[in-house]
């Protein structure tokens, strides 16, 4: 079922630099939450938060794994 939503005129033709004239807003719309997805996901895998070095890594399962 359709609904409404409001956006200022200026929003409106953002929106439709995203898209050819055969395009609805409804495809638009659709096209650029899955660029946002993707590019979540990609911030996600590629995010050095939380990281260590593979040097760091090495050194940490030398000490753990003694002989």
């Amino acid at each position: 079922m359709p609904t409404t939503i409001q956006v200022s005129e200026a929003t409106k033709r953002l929106i439709g630099t995203f898209g050819t004239k055969e395009d609805t807003y409804e495809t638009i719309l659709v096209r650029m939450y899955d660029l946002a997805v993707k590019e979540q996901l990609r911030e996600f895998l590629l995010s050095s938060e939380n990281t260590i070095t593979l040097d760091t890594a090495i050194e940490r399962a030398r000490k753990k794994w003694r002989r």
